[in-house]
């Protein structure tokens, strides 16, 4: 029997998947009472409502089928709750670059990384390299923008 992969998430992560979820679960009434005023038209063939409904039905309900799986195989992770000299899940690394420039990141899940505010997912490039490395490791990472270097400055779990 195959195991079921969990996906590490912070807690504000996990709530946004399930705000989301609930709005696109009230959608769906919508989305039918359209198909149904659509129908009414008359032609199904040439109704590009009908269809622009249908289409928007299949989205709704995949996105649902995808975020359903996220929430059931959830790995709700505090980072206050951890400590170590490693760099894990949950961790705020504070880098310095080719410059000595600082740069911070939090290694996140996949469904909550974002780069513009400093939360880089545990398999992007970046985050994969990070993983289990300690204060004043040096790192090599290759991205689209070519390589770049840094050097772990501090660890922190907050």
């Amino acid at each position: 029997m195959a195991s079921v992969e969990k996906l590490p998430m912070l807690a504000e992560g996990y709530e946004k998947l399930i705000v989301e979820l609930k709005a696109l679960r009230e959608e769906r009434p919508k989305i039918v009472d359209a198909i149904e005023e659509a129908r009414a038209h008359g032609d199904l063939s040439e109704n590009a409502e009908y269809h622009a409904a249908k289409e928007r039905q299949g989205q709704v309900e995949a996105t649902i089928a995808d975020l359903e799986d996220k929430v059931s195989r959830s790995q709700i992770i505090d980072p206050a709750t951890l400590s170590g000299d490693r760099i894990i899940f949950g961790a705020t690394v504070t880098l310095l670059d080719d410059d000595d420039k600082p740069v911070r990141y939090q290694i996140v899940g996949p469904t909550e990384a974002d780069a513009k505010v400093g939360r880089i997912s545990y398999n992007s490039p970046l985050g994969k390299a990070l993983i289990g490395r300690r204060v004043e490791d040096e790192i090599e990472v290759s991205v689209p923008a070519g390589d770049r270097f840094y050097v772990v400055e501090k660890i922190e779990f907050i």
